[in-house]
């Protein structure tokens, strides 16, 4: 059995890691055998980084990628009916979705102080009092200098909101009247851009981006359908 190495789940997500819903989705339209080990420091994992897999033989894959990868050798087809040319979106639409949707996210999160006062204790409450403090401190440091050179950090909220407003208004329109992006079945695109989308309208103190996706009607619906297909 395949076991899955996940951050724990909150804020009504499968995880607080949208890459490990992401996974945990990609597994269950395998149609797979898998179980979920929650760990909450994955720096013993290879690359150091959650959403990771244990394999019968006892290899693990790290990255939500590299499982996809893992489980199509496998035979698992996850963009059937789906033409060349809607899988050359596809990938563009994970790649929008997983290196700059999800930042905002990220800076919502750990950027908003709202929101970090409730993720320092979610995420980091089981480490000792005597030492969160300054354990939570230089991780939300780092974090913020890497979003800083990004530019998403150097952005007023109302700038970023219009940096990633077209890239709402191209997923809704890709949309459209279907299901899911591209058809009546959740494709390997959905499993990434319903867990990104999902994760940002369960922030857990609203922000104006939040807000923005929890208010749109069709991408919504389009989470909610993700996760009813997918969960």
């Amino acid at each position: 059995m395949i076991t899955l190495y996940t951050f724990a789940a909150g804020f009504g997500q499968f995880s607080y890691s949208p890459f490990c819903t992401k996974a945990a989705w990609l597994l269950n339209l395998s149609n797979v055998e898998w179980q979920r080990t929650d760990l909450s420091d994955p720096r013993k994992m290879p690359l150091g980084k959650l959403p990771a897999i244990g394999i019968p033989d006892g290899t693990i894959i790290p990255d939500s990628d590299n499982i996809r990868d893992y489980l199509e050798k496998q035979g698992h087809d996850f963009d059937v009916g789906v033409s060349a040319r809607d899988k050359a979106a596809s990938r563009a639409f994970i790649r929008m979705a997983e290196e700059h949707i999800y930042f905002h996210q990220v800076q919502d999160r750990w950027g908003d102080d709202a929101n970090w006062a409730v993720i320092k204790q979610e995420y980091f409450g089981f480490l000792p009092f005597l030492i969160r403090g300054m354990v939570t401190r230089g991780l939300r440091k780092s974090l913020m200098g890497m979003l800083h050179k990004m530019g998403i950090g150097r952005m007023t909220v109302e700038q970023r909101l219009a940096r990633i407003e077209p890239d709402l208004q191209a997923i809704a329109t890709q949309i459209g009247d279907r299901s899911f992006l591209f058809g009546d079945t959740p494709t390997a695109a959905d499993a990434s851009l319903g867990a990104i989308l999902g994760g940002i309208i369960a922030a857990p103190v609203p922000t104006p981006l939040s807000r923005r996706v929890s208010r749109d009607p069709v991408l919504s619906a389009y989470v909610a359908r993700c996760a009813a297909a997918m969960d």
